[in-house]
């Protein structure tokens, strides 16, 4: 497909123009699903090679599915402290064993049971102070300040999501 022989006419610079532009929106959008795919899957506790040929719509609703599942955030709020922080995360991470450990059939069901409730139970009994008191699965205390060395650039703050990676 070559450029029109009249380079003064629009009309049909455009419409040669358009397939091979759409074209182009289609391979970035199967791309974009492709990677999504990639990102998603294991994140649910899905093997790729089980769901090699997924549809886009399914992609999507996976998608949406499990970030309706995400807490939600409630706008710009003051920076929760470490150690909420640290409980926050150890629940979501809890929650999301409980519905993962049992679908992926690593353990057997009385080893995934036993851990689940194990760990329950260290988020029941941690102390207001961060559960640092004689618990070595709390979060870590603060070491003293070492001399200042050039350090990577933070993070973006209130990005809103929390994310356990």
């Amino acid at each position: 497909m070559g450029l029109p022989r009249r380079a003064g006419d629009p009309a049909e610079l455009r419409k040669s123009l358009k397939p091979l532009l759409e074209k182009r929106r289609r391979a970035r959008i199967n791309e974009s699903l492709s990677q999504l795919k990639g990102l998603i899957l294991p994140l649910l506790g899905r093997e790729s090679s089980r769901y090699s040929k997924l549809e886009k719509a399914d992609i999507l609703e996976m998608t949406v599915r499990f970030l309706q599942e995400l807490p939600a955030s409630s706008g710009p709020t003051a920076a929760p402290t470490p150690s909420d922080s640290y409980r926050e995360g150890y629940r979501a991470c809890l929650a999301r064993l409980a519905r993962v450990l049992p679908t992926c059939r690593v353990l057997e069901p009385a080893v995934s049971a036993r851990l689940l409730e194990h760990l329950r139970r260290r988020a029941a009994s941690a102390t207001s102070d961060g559960g640092r008191s004689g618990d070595p699965c709390g979060p870590p205390a603060p070491s003293p300040q070492p001399a200042p060395s050039p350090s990577p650039p933070e993070p973006p703050r209130n990005s809103g999501l929390w994310r356990p990676w």
